[in-house]
C-alpha cells in the first residue's frame, strides 16, 4: 500500500494547482448545496420494531392530529395570588386559547378542564397536542407560543414549558468549543514544530474539511431527518481528525526536511510512511462509525454514517491537499521561530529529535517503560479497572427536563410539576387503546379502572378519543428517569391480557417516557453485539496491518481498559454528581447512546495511536532485530507527534465538554477522558511495557499465516530502505541537553 500512496503523494506535489483548484470547488459547491437546500437538523427520533413506536403508527393511521409532539404549560401564580384567582385564572385561559388557534395544534387541555391544579392552588398544568412530530413544528409556531405567553407573564405569572417540544428546546450550539479547540491546537502544534508554517497547515487543511462535512450535512438534512447532536459529533470528530492525521504525515514530512531532503522528495515519502497509518486509522473510524447501524436505530444509524463522512473527508485532506499545500510551503515548514527567553530552542529540539532521537524525552520514556515494565504494566492497569468499577452501575435514559441546565425553561417546568403535582406528571405514559373491536359498552372505564390498580398508577384519565381510538394518560408516581417508572411500563405491557380480559380492546403502552425506555433497552440490548464486532474489526485489521496476532490481542485489551474507564468516569461525574460543581454537571442517567457512540470513537481513535506507535516500532525491529531496542527508538519517535494529537483530540473533546446541553456535554466528556486514559497510559505506557515484556515472540505468527496474510507494508519499510536520508551527517546543535 506505501507504494501506492508514494505515488499519490508524487502525484500532489506535482499537480498542486490542481488539487488546490478541486478542493476549493468542493467547498464551494458543499456550502452551495447546504445553503441551497435550506437543510435542517430535526430531532424526530423513531425506534423502529418498538412498542411505543408502534403506538405511534396506530395513532397516525386511525387519529393522525394526536400523533404528534406533546407539549406542556406549567402556569405559577405569583406572591400570596393562585391560579384560580379571577385575574390570574383569565390569563392563563387566554394563552390557552391562544394556543389553541396555532396551525399545528391539534388539541388543547386547558388545566381547569381537567382539574389539573395543584392541592394548594399555586400551580396550574396544562398540555398541547400538536399534529406534527417534534422535528416538524416550525420555529415560527414555537416563537408565537412564547408569544402568546408573553402577556401572563408581563401580569407577573411563571410561564414554562416542557415536553417533546417547547420554545428553545433545540438550543444552538455555541461556536466557542470550535474556536476554543482550534486555538488550543494551534499553540499544540506551535510547540511541536516550533515554526508557524508547520503549525499552520494541519488547522487550515482540517477547517477545509470540517466545512465540506458540515454544510453536506446540512444539505442532506433536507431530504432525510438528521439529529442536532450529528452536527456535534461531526465537527468534533472532523476537527480532531483532521488536524490529527495532518500531523501524522507533517511530522514525518518535517523531520525529512530538517535531515536534508529537498520538499519534492520528503513529501511523496512521508505521504507513502506516515500516510499508510493514516488510511488504517481512518478506515477503522469510519467502519467502526458505520456499525452504529447494527443497534437498528435510525437516528443512531445517521450519526454515526454523518460522523464516517467528516472523518472520511478528513483523511483524504490529509492525503491530497495536505501534500498539496506542502509544495507550495516547500522548506518553510522547517523555517522556525526564536522566542527572546529560549532562542535557537525549536530548531534545536528539532534537530535533536531528528539526528539523535535518543538524547529526546521520548527515548527516555522508552527506557523507563522497557526497565519498569512489569510494576508498569501493573499499575497502568489497576489504575484502568478502578476507574473503570462505576461503569458497573450504568443507568441508561434519555434527556429529560431534570436533565436540562437549571436555567432552562424544561427544567423549571419539571421543578414545579414534581414540587406541586408530584415527579409522575413530568413524564405520563400515553395508552393507545383501540376500542373497534370491544365487546363491552364500557370496555373504556374497565381498562382504565384495571389500570389505576397497577403499583405505581398516581392517576388515569383520557386524553382523547375517535375513530374507535382512545387515548389514555397514566400517570406513574415517580419520574421519568426512575428505575420505578420502568417497571411500570414493564408491568402495564407484561399483566396486557389481564387488563384486556373480558373488553375485546386492545392497547399499546407509548408516549415520550415510554419512547425513551425502549430506547435505552434496545441500544444496552445492541451494545454487546456491537461490541463484539468492533473487537472483531480490529483483530482483523490490526491483524493486516502488522501480520502478527499478540499486537492485535493487546490492542483490544488496552481499549476495553480505556474505554470503560473513560464510561467509568462519565458514570462518576454526570450520573453520581462527583465533582458536578467543578463541572457545572446536572446529574442525570447516562445518555442510553453514549456508551455505544464512545464505543466507536475512542475505539476509532486508540486504533490511530496504536498503529502509529506501533508501526514505528517495528520499524525499528525491522532494522535492528532487537526488541526492546525497537520499543526505546520506536516510541522515541512515535512519543513527540502521539502526545501533541491526543493534546489536541483532547483540547477539541474537552473544548464542547463546556456546553450546557445535555447530550453534547456528556458526551465530550467521556472521549476527552478516553483519549487521554487510552494515549497516555495505553498507547505510550502499557503496549510499549507488554511488548518489551513478550519480546521478539512478539511480532510470532505462524508460517501459513505468512503465506495467506497479506503484507501491506503498513509502516514503509521498503520505501525508508530506499529512500530515507541519511541521519549521521549532521549533529545537533548542543550535546548536553536532552530535548523536551
Amino acid at each position: 500500500m506505501s507504494r501506492y500512496l508514494f505515488a499519490l503523494g508524487q502525484a500532489v506535489a506535482r499537480r498542486r494547482w490542481w488539487v488546490l483548484a478541486v478542493w476549493i470547488a468542493l467547498l464551494a459547491c458543499a456550502i452551495g448545496f447546504g445553503l441551497g437546500t435550506g437543510g435542517k437538523t430535526n430531532d424526530n427520533f423513531t425506534v423502529p420494531g418498538t412498542e411505543s413506536q408502534d403506538a405511534v403508527t396506530l395513532l397516525q393511521e386511525r387519529m393522525p392530529a394526536f400523533s404528534g409532539a406533546q407539549m406542556q404549560v406549567v402556569f405559577a401564580a405569583p406572591g400570596m395570588a393562585q391560579v384560580t384567582d379571577p385575574q390570574v385564572s383569565g390569563e392563563i385561559e387566554q394563552v390557552m386559547a391562544g394556543l389553541q388557534g396555532l396551525s399545528q395544534v391539534a388539541a388543547v387541555v386547558d388545566p381547569f378542564q381537567s382539574q389539573a391544579v395543584s392541592p394548594d392552588q399555586k400551580v396550574a398544568l396544562g398540555s398541547v397536542q400538536f399534529s406534527v412530530p417534534a422535528g416538524e413544528v416550525t420555529e415560527q409556531t414555537l416563537d408565537q407560543v412564547d408569544q402568546i405567553a408573553e402577556p401572563a407573564r408581563a401580569a407577573g405569572l411563571d410561564v414554562e414549558f416542557a415536553g417533546g417540544v417547547y420554545p428553545g428546546f433545540t438550543a444552538e450550539i455555541p461556536h466557542m468549543p470550535e474556536v476554543i479547540g482550534v486555538i488550543a491546537a494551534f499553540i499544540v502544534l506551535l510547540i511541536t514544530f516550533g515554526a508557524v508554517v508547520a503549525a499552520g497547515l494541519p488547522i487550515a487543511t482540517a477547517l477545509v474539511g470540517v466545512g465540506i462535512g458540515l454544510t453536506g450535512i446540512l444539505g442532506i438534512a433536507a431530504f432525510v431527518d438528521v439529529p442536532s447532536a450529528a452536527t456535534s459529533l461531526a465537527l468534533m470528530l472532523g476537527l480532531s481528525c483532521g488536524i490529527d492525521y495532518a500531523l501524522f504525515v507533517l511530522s514525518r514530512h518535517r523531520s525529512q526536511i530538517v535531515l536534508g531532503m529537498s520538499a519534492a522528495e520528503s513529501i511523496p515519502l512521508a505521504v507513502g510512511t506516515a500516510g499508510s497509518s493514516v488510511v488504517f486509522a481512518g478506515v477503522t473510524v469510519i467502519i467502526a462509525l458505520c456499525g452504529l447501524a447494527v443497534a437498528g436505530i435510525p437516528f443512531l444509524t445517521v450519526m454515526g454514517l454523518t460522523a464516517a463522512g467528516a472523518v472520511l473527508i478528513a483523511m483524504l485532506v490529509a492525503l491530497t491537499l495536505l501534500p498539496a499545500l506542502l509544495g507550495f510551503a516547500g522548506d518553510t515548514v522547517a523555517k522556525f521561530i526564536s522566542t527572546p527567553l529560549r532562542p535557537g530552542k525549536a530548531e534545536e529540539v528539532a534537530r535533536t529529535a531528528a539526528y539523535q532521537p535518543e538524547r529526546t524525552f521520548g527515548h527516555a520514556w522508552g527506557r523507563f517503560v522497557t526497565r519498569f515494565r512489569i510494576p508498569l504494566l501493573v499499575l497502568g492497569i489497576g489504575v484502568l479497572l478502578t476507574l473503570a468499577i462505576p461503569a458497573t452501575r450504568m443507568e441508561l435514559g434519555l434527556p429529560s427536563g431534570a436533565t436540562q441546565p437549571e436555567s432552562s425553561t424544561a427544567h423549571k417546568a419539571y421543578d414545579l410539576v414534581g414540587q406541586s403535582f408530584g415527579p409522575g406528571f413530568s413524564g405520563p405514559l400515553m395508552v393507545v387503546a383501540d376500542l373497534s373491536q370491544a365487546t363491552s359498552p364500557d370496555a373504556a372505564q374497565t381498562l382504565m379502572g384495571r389500570m389505576q390498580q397497577e403499583p405505581n398508577v398516581a392517576a388515569v384519565q383520557p386524553a382523547g378519543s375517535g375513530n374507535g381510538i382512545l387515548l389514555i394518560q397514566v400517570v406513574p408516581k415517580t419520574g421519568p428517569d426512575d428505575p420505578a417508572t420502568k417497571d411500570l411500563v414493564n408491568s402495564l405491557r407484561e399483566d396486557r391480557d389481564s387488563i384486556e380480559s373480558g373488553t375485546g380492546a386492545t392497547y399499546l403502552v407509548g408516549g415520550t417516557t415510554a419512547a425513551n425506555i425502549d430506547t435505552s433497552d434496545r441500544l444496552a440490548d445492541a451494545l454487546p453485539v456491537f461490541l463484539a464486532v468492533v473487537v472483531g474489526l480490529a483483530l482483523v485489521l490490526l491483524t493486516i496491518a502488522f501480520r502478527t496476532v499478540l499486537v492485535p490481542l493487546s490492542s483490544i485489551a488496552g481499549f476495553i481498559l480505556s474505554v470503560f474507564a473513560a464510561l467509568g468516569a462519565q458514570v462518576a461525574v454526570f450520573q453520581w454528581g462527583w465533582g458536578s460543581g467543578i463541572f457545572d454537571v446536572t446529574t442525570a442517567p447516562t445518555l442510553s447512546f453514549l456508551p455505544i457512540i464512545a464505543l466507536a470513537i475512542i475505539f476509532g481513535l486508540s486504533s490511530d495511536y496504536q498503529i502509529f506507535v506501533v508501526s514505528r516500532i517495528k520499524e525499528e525491529h525491522t532494522r535492528t532485530g532487537d526488541a526492546r531496542e525497537s520499543v526505546r527508538n520506536g516510541v522515541a519517535h512515535a512519543a513527540r507527534v502521539v502526545t501533541a494529537a491526543a493534546l489536541i483530540m483532547f483540547a477539541v473533546f474537552a473544548a464542547f465538554a463546556t456546553v450546557d446541553n445535555p447530550i453534547v456535554k456528556p458526551l465530550a466528556f467521556t472521549l476527552a477522558v478516553g483519549v487521554l486514559l487510552d494515549a497516555f497510559i495505553v498507547r505510550l505506557t502499557l503496549i510499549p511495557a507488554f511488548m518489551a515484556l513478550i519480546g521478539n515472540r512478539i511480532w510470532y505468527h505462524p508460517r501459513w499465516f505468512g503465506r495467506y496474510v497479506p503484507d501491506l507494508d503498513v509502516e514503509g519499510a521498503e520505501l525508508e530502505r530506499r529512500f530515507a536520508p541519511v541521519t549521521d551527517t549532521e549533529p545537533a546543535p548542543r550535546s548536553d541537553q536532552v530535548s523536551r
